[in-house]
């Protein structure tokens, strides 16, 4: 077994950095909140890519966030994948008395995770290999899950 290893980051870049090893060690499932996703880079091409051969691998993507606009005006790649995968994807809306959280983190197995301690902010902490450093946000995730309803869903008539 690996140890444990925790990085704290402040920038930008040091974050998607972050985020894309968290992605790239997803075997079975990645679950993410984050009030609008403007940050995590979903329309990206090495995301989309990235998150292509997760689902192709039968990965299970689950999201939650409070507002889909930008993913829905901005992310038209993470859109597609939608479409490509929605076996494989599920996202959901919060309920506005949830709107108040502004954490914002992704967990792949429950062994890897980068969060943000604020989504205005960009100081946070990653960690891999560190089961015991993604059980908070991952019960978080849980009842944030457990109280949202189904949302940017593709359809016929919709996206």
């Amino acid at each position: 077994m690996t140890d444990p290893v925790l990085l704290p980051f402040d920038t930008r870049a040091a974050f998607q950095q972050h985020l894309g090893a968290v992605l790239a060690r997803a075997q079975a499932t990645l679950v993410m909140f984050d009030p609008d996703f403007a940050l995590f880079r979903l329309g990206a091409p090495d995301v989309d890519a990235t998150l292509r051969r997760f689902l192709h691998g039968g990965g299970q993507l689950r999201l939650a966030l409070h507002d889909p606009a930008y993913l829905e005006r901005e992310a038209p790649r993470f859109i597609r994948l939608l479409q490509d995968y929605a076996h494989g994807i599920e996202c959901r809306r919060t309920p506005r008395g949830l709107r108040s959280l502004t954490d914002s983190f992704c967990i792949a197995d429950d062994q890897h995770i980068v969060r943000r301690f604020h989504s205005d902010h960009l100081r946070g902490e990653a960690a891999f290999d560190a089961p015991q450093q993604t059980e908070l946000s991952r019960q978080r995730f849980d009842a944030i899950w457990a109280e949202s309803q189904p949302g940017l869903q593709t359809s016929v008539t919709g996206l």
